[in-house]
């Protein structure tokens, strides 16, 4: 596994806008920490000290189907699926959960070094950022690390990687705070495209508890990317748009 960035590249990656396709209702007291979607159910973790939770989302009504709260000393972060598991994050606590995906029993804890941010699985790894520019890979078993890379692009690092996301042998990533999903070629940790998703949302609309872009999850099977926000009222099922 690399951990040293790749020499810079001089030629300026794509950047891609979006299209949307379908917009869904999404529980605008969710702040939300992490997606996932796998045979018609949206997974979604929540954050915040007290309302941390996991859940299993109907995509159509954005109606809770099933749902584990953490403990209130706990800060939900990023979830992935790995088998019938499902893999839950915490921010400062070192900590983090696997629960049997269709009850939430909680199966096992973890632990690791750094914050926990955003995580997804890439059919071989569990990936993990930590807020900074690092993505960490871990054995999806016993999640000890196995690498990392450093996300890069010609002008340097990208810091704040948070809400992950494998899609079609690349990891979208949001940069916190920012409208923005870096492409990341995982190999080295060269940024291979950008999404801008300015304007997704109007945040005049709605009250004014709406907060960042946050939150990405991938349907395999029908090749659907969906994103939202923390407290966003809506989900968006979006395709890229070359610019």
């Amino acid at each position: 596994m690399a951990i040293k960035p790749a020499p810079a590249k001089s030629q300026p990656v794509p950047v891609y806008t979006y299209k949307v396709v379908n917009t869904f209702p999404h529980d605008p007291a969710a702040y939300t920490q992490g997606l996932a979607f796998d045979s018609g159910i949206l997974y979604e973790g929540t954050g915040g000290y007290g309302s941390s939770a996991i859940r299993k989302v109907d995509l159509e009504t954005g109606g809770v189907l099933k749902e584990y709260k953490l403990p209130a000393g706990y800060f939900g972060e990023g979830i992935a699926l790995y088998k019938d598991t499902l893999i839950q994050l915490t921010w400062k606590s070192h900590t983090g959960f696997v629960y049997d995906r269709n009850s939430f029993n909680l199966l096992r804890e973890f632990s690791y070094p750094t914050e926990g941010w955003g995580i997804t699985y890439d059919g071989n790894h569990i990936i993990m950022s930590d807020g900074t520019s690092d993505l960490y890979f871990l054995n999806p078993e016993n999640f000890n690390t196995s690498g990392h890379v450093e996300v890069h692009d010609e002008n340097g690092p990208i810091n704040m990687i948070n809400e992950l996301e494998y899609i079609d042998g690349k990891i979208f990533a949001n940069v916190w705070t920012t409208d923005k999903i870096v492409i990341i070629d995982q190999g080295d940790g060269s940024v291979s495209g950008w999404l801008d998703l300015s304007g997704l949302i109007e945040k005049g609309h709605f009250n004014s508890s709406v907060d960042v872009l946050n939150g990405i999850a991938y349907d395999t099977k029908s090749n659907r990317m969906f994103v939202t926000g923390k407290l966003w009222p809506l989900l968006f099922e979006i395709v890229l748009v070359a610019e």
